[in-house]
């Protein structure tokens, strides 16, 4: 998949952030006003390069994460870490936004030094696209009930990455928009849109003059600037919701 990103010319229709979305080009998504009220720069998690990660760095802000769908997560047995903690702090979660967290593991490719560089990490969130494209293509050969057969787990997971490490994985509500309607679920969704790898990038974008959350309107002034389609995740929610 490559990215021409300054060429994508800038659009608030779906049907256009589908389009540059599947041709490498990152989005920006706002969730809702009346949720996390977070818009997020939503890369296609196979074609990012570490140039890609250092914009995230400095233009987002937020925290740089991976996207998974559920029945992926479930294949690698990716857990939803706060089910796994044995201490107090990860007991009752009670968020403003949603009734649960996404987070499962933080990792690197066993092939990084740090894990945290661009290059690392670029090599980390690529990788995992791969991965997860293998196994959803396994599947779709397989047909339903292919779990078992998959020669895909937790021990070839392991082979190629190890945790923890510098990147978070988040594992996506079982029915997607039905479900949750979060960045990782919205991501996902429009992956499937796309025909792209099911594995998506979400960031968080900041303000560096508030420290909070930075606004749809300089969001989307940030877009256009760049030539970045964005978009409110209502009209995925309408489009794919059900």
């Amino acid at each position: 998949m490559s990215r021409s990103s300054n060429t994508v010319a800038a659009t608030t229709t779906l049907e256009g952030a589908v389009t540059a979305f599947a041709s490498g080009s990152p989005v920006l998504i706002h969730d809702a006003a009346d949720r996390e009220g977070e818009v997020d720069l939503v890369y296609p998690a196979a074609a990012v390069a570490p140039t890609d990660v250092a914009r995230m760095r400095n233009d987002a802000g937020g925290l740089i994460c991976v996207a998974l769908p559920d029945s992926i997560c479930a294949t690698w047995e990716l857990p939803l870490v706060q089910r796994e903690l044995d201490h107090p702090a990860a007991g009752s979660h009670e968020l403003g936004y949603d009734e649960r967290s996404s987070f499962s593991l933080t990792v690197n490719h066993r092939e990084t030094f740090t894990g945290i560089t661009d290059e690392d990490r670029a090599l980390t969130i690529s990788a995992l696209a791969d991965a997860a494209g293998r196994v959803q293509r396994a599947k779709t050969l397989a047909g339903d009930g292919a779990e078992a057969s998959l020669a895909d787990g937790a021990e070839r997971f392991a082979a190629t990455f190890r945790a923890p490490g510098h990147v978070h994985v988040l594992r996506a509500a079982p029915d997607l928009l039905a479900d949750r309607q979060g960045h990782t679920e919205l991501g996902i969704a429009l992956a499937d849109a796309a025909g792209a790898p099911p594995a998506v990038v979400v960031c968080e974008m900041l303000d560096d003059e508030t420290g909070g959350a930075l606004s749809p309107e300089a969001a989307r002034a940030y877009a256009d600037r760049n030539g970045f389609p964005y978009l409110e995740g209502a009209e995925l929610v309408a489009r794919f919701g059900e």
